[in-house]
């Protein structure tokens, strides 16, 4: 498989028109529909549903769909693989990639990035935002550099540097809630209350223990993996959105507010990348200066 047909098979995907990805891409349209045939002969899966006489719309099959996303994982490492290698020399212009879920601790990325910034203004970084497995699975892939996670990493797989930030878990509610008046949550004051919880938390997490029932004992009204979506749902009076402290603004004029858990839940923060790892000048940069903040913050 040919990574030039990847593209025209993306492109096909993008326009969902043979006719149209033909023009894109300056091809006939024999010549075109030759490759993608080919190809679906090569892997002996149809991967397109040609429209009738009177529609060029195709679509994807199920496993156009794998393909799509795979291609576009594929074309993506390679890119960021030829642009490595091509700034490889001395100076230091390039790259970094980030996986991260919501945190707080996101501020010492910024604040490592910003002491590089005048020494190596061309260094560019670029963030993508997902839960643990989702960071995990874009680091296995190489599609990321590093990873900031919750919890203990597997090192068995992972290098990590334990960030000197930690994530309190409470629980963001509206100012006129009868909660409110509460400086600290028990699990018992959530029972019979209706929640809004994180979808990694969703399947019996850690704080599913914490409150001390089954999910299915509890009144979950909505699951979040954005947390600023969670906050318009409270503020809408939908329910209690149980979260990490710092990621919304709850101050000031802010109609919302937090209340710690008790007992206390805090969670470490790390920031993880593969094991024999070799980086990129720009990414090697930003781990340097991640140590150097990491250990100056934690004095």
């Amino acid at each position: 498989m040919e990574l030039r047909v990847l593209q025209y098979f993306l492109a096909i995907a993008r326009e969902q028109s043979i006719i149209r990805a033909a023009e894109s891409l300056h091809l006939s349209q024999p010549t075109l529909s030759t490759q993608i045939k080919n190809m679906e002969e090569e892997l002996g899966k149809q991967l397109l549903i040609r429209g009738t006489k009177g529609s060029r719309k195709v679509t994807l099959t199920e496993e156009g769909m794998i393909l799509r996303k795979r291609a576009e994982e594929i074309l993506e490492l390679v890119r960021k693989t030829e642009n490595e290698i091509i700034r490889s020399d001395e100076v230091i212009l390039g790259d970094v990639y980030i996986g991260a879920g919501e945190t707080d601790s996101l501020r010492l990325l910024a604040k490592a990035a910003g002491r590089l910034k005048s020494d190596y203004p061309g260094i560019h970084y670029h963030i993508s935002s997902g839960n643990a497995a989702f960071v995990k699975e874009c680091l296995d892939k190489g599609l990321i550099d590093f990873g900031i996670i919750f919890g203990q990493p597997d090192l068995k797989k992972y290098e990590a540097l334990q960030l000197p930030s930690k994530d309190i878990w409470g629980v963001m509610m509206r100012k006129d809630s009868p909660l409110s008046k509460k400086p600290a949550i028990s699990p018992e004051d959530l029972w019979d209350q209706p929640l809004i919880i994180s979808q990694q938390e969703s399947g019996g997490g850690q704080l599913v223990q914490w409150m001390k029932r089954g999910i299915s004992e509890l009144n979950i009204v909505a699951t979040y993996n954005l947390l600023f979506n969670a906050s318009l749902l409270v503020e809408e009076g939908l329910g209690y959105a149980i979260s990490f402290d710092k990621i919304i603004n709850t101050s000031g004029d802010s109609r919302l507010c937090f209340r710690p858990l008790t007992p206390k839940r805090e969670v470490e923060m790390h920031m993880i990348w593969k094991n024999y790892q070799i980086f990129s000048k720009p990414a090697e940069k930003f781990l340097e200066m991640m140590r150097h903040t990491a250990e100056t913050d934690s004095e």
